[in-house]
């Protein structure tokens, strides 16, 4: 997840979490008291960029990491290690043109090989996102300042793949080496890590020798405060500068408040249910449609994004140009209950993964405990911390789970980990031959209207099998005081700030 992702009514506290007391700022000691505090909603479960899925770690390692290319506020591919690159007219070589000079953050300097030890790591070890190199034959570095990739097949989105988020970090071999690079990570980025207290912070500090323009900040705090309310409370007392935990419930009342920013940003994300298809009755399509029929889509936006959200069918949102228009799935009990019938589906109980480090998810659990009654479903809401929701859905021990992907850029993002037979992130365990196919073409498409209508049918699929029960596009919301200028509220939910600047003495 991209996060990752993704990313109100009913909010469990994390164990061991520290809230902001009210009216002082946290002083972390050492050189740390002058940062930026940024609060966020949730402890990374690890550094790693290459091994973890969770958005809260990526909230972090955006800071620490820099990818070949990144992704700019219109979610277009840019130079960032690599300056400049070019094509061969096959399409099946690419050549990068690496910056000059850049080195991480302990000092030893970035070259070629870094890049192709850090692709061939994941390719290697098969990590979290091996599937974005599906297509490379081969990839190598004639010198220091050169990396070729070789492709097996045309692949129109090799830039998405490898820079559209910091799980295609360029790592120090060192640092993987040492066993370090999951508590102690050493980038190129903007920021190096300087520590970290469990349960309650990480903290950063700027890199004076980054290769773009240096940070004007000191550093960054990363605050863990799971309860939105604490969060929001502790920005405008101005114990934190900025936070991403933010009540839907408030977004309303806090358009009119001038003592800090706030910021709702439309998204590329969405939220989903997911049926444990390797498990009796939800490897019946008939069954799986039922819930879907069964749910009360705009009840779930209502009570977990106040109105912040789009419920939508499909992945991609409204406005975005791989939209495809779909609607078939209106709440409808009485079809439901027609298809559970027609199933031989009676009274059940169905086990709901939830985290509370995502409250969006309890929330909605609650909704749909309450419209699935009627049926004969009783759900029961199982409520864990996010290291344990991943290990639960890693090794299928659920029936349903909520969650949200974060992040996406290219339709191959939003649909071909979770979606193909062969998806890393196909928890679910869906599978359809003619789905594998449509996604497999998607991938090598160069026409882009021809590529549009693959992905367009691939999507139509996915709902009508219901791999996914997808929910709604959130908005990106965040807010932070007014005297933190220069950051940039991003569809893909990327927490860069290495542009800002902060100025306590503005804050209202």
């Amino acid at each position: 997840m991209r996060r990752l992702a993704a990313l109100v009514a009913v909010v469990v506290l994390l164990s061991g979490l520290t809230a902001c007391s009210t009216g002082e700022r946290v002083d972390l000691g050492g050189d740390s008291s002058g940062n930026l505090i940024a609060a966020i909603a949730g402890e990374p479960d690890q550094l790693d960029p290459h091994k973890t899925s969770a958005y809260f770690s990526f909230e972090v390692l955006e800071n620490v990491f820099d990818t070949l290319v990144e992704p700019d506020a219109n979610l277009e591919m840019k130079p960032a290690l690599a300056q400049s690159w070019e094509v061969s007219p096959d399409q099946l070589t690419w050549t990068f043109h690496l910056r000059r000079g850049v080195t991480f953050h302990d000092g030893s300097p970035f070259t070629a090989d870094d890049v192709v030890y850090s692709y061939r790591r994941i390719i290697d070890e098969q990590l979290t996102n091996v599937d974005k190199f599906s297509a490379v034959t081969d990839v190598s570095a004639p010198n220091a300042d050169t990396v070729v990739i070789r492709l097996k097949q045309p692949t129109p989105n090799l830039l998405t793949n490898i820079g559209g988020f910091k799980g295609m970090a360029i790592v120090s071999r060192r640092n993987v080496e040492d066993g370090q690079i999951s508590t102690h990570p050493i980038g190129t980025g903007p920021f190096s890590f300087s520590g970290q207290k469990s349960g309650d912070s990480i903290t950063l500090k700027a890199n004076p020798s980054y290769w773009g323009t240096a940070p004007k900040i000191s550093g960054v705090t990363f605050r863990f405060i799971s309860e939105p309310t604490t969060a929001l409370s502790a920005l405008q007392a101005g114990e934190v500068d900025w936070t991403d935990s933010i009540p839907p419930q408030r977004v309303a009342q806090l358009r009119d408040d001038d003592s800090i920013h706030l910021a709702v940003t439309p998204s590329n994300d969405y939220w989903y249910l997911a049926l444990n298809e390797a498990r009796t009755p939800w490897n019946d399509v008939r069954v799986r449609q039922a819930i879907a029929y069964g749910i009360d889509r705009d009840a779930i936006v209502a009570a977990t994004s106040y109105g912040t959200a789009a419920a939508n069918q499909l992945a991609i949102p409204k406005g975005n140009p791989w939209y495809t228009a779909y609607d078939r799935y209106s709440y409808d009990i009485d079809k439901a209950g027609g298809l559970l019938r027609e199933a031989g589906v009676t009274d059940t109980d169905l086990d709901m993964l939830v985290t509370s480090e995502y409250p969006e998810t309890v929330t909605a659990a609650q909704v749909i405990a309450d419209n699935l009654a009627p049926l004969g479903i009783t759900v029961n809401i199982r409520t864990v911390d996010f290291a344990t929701w991943l290990d639960e859905q890693n090794t299928g021990h659920f029936d349903m789970l909520m969650m949200g992907w974060l992040g996406n850029i290219d339709p191959d993002d939003f649909y071909y980990a979770q979606h193909h037979t062969d998806g890393t992130s196909n928890a679910q365990k869906f599978t359809d031959p003619e789905v594998d196919q449509l996604l497999d073409g998607g991938r090598v498409e160069t026409n882009r209207q021809a590529r549009a209508d693959l992905y367009a049918r691939a999507a139509t699929i996915i709902a009508d099998q219901i791999s996914y029960i997808y929910l709604y596009n959130p908005s990106v919301i965040q807010a932070w005081s007014t005297g933190l200028t220069g950051f940039e509220s991003r569809r893909d939910g990327a927490i860069r700030f290495r542009t800002t600047t902060l100025d306590r003495g503005q804050t209202s």
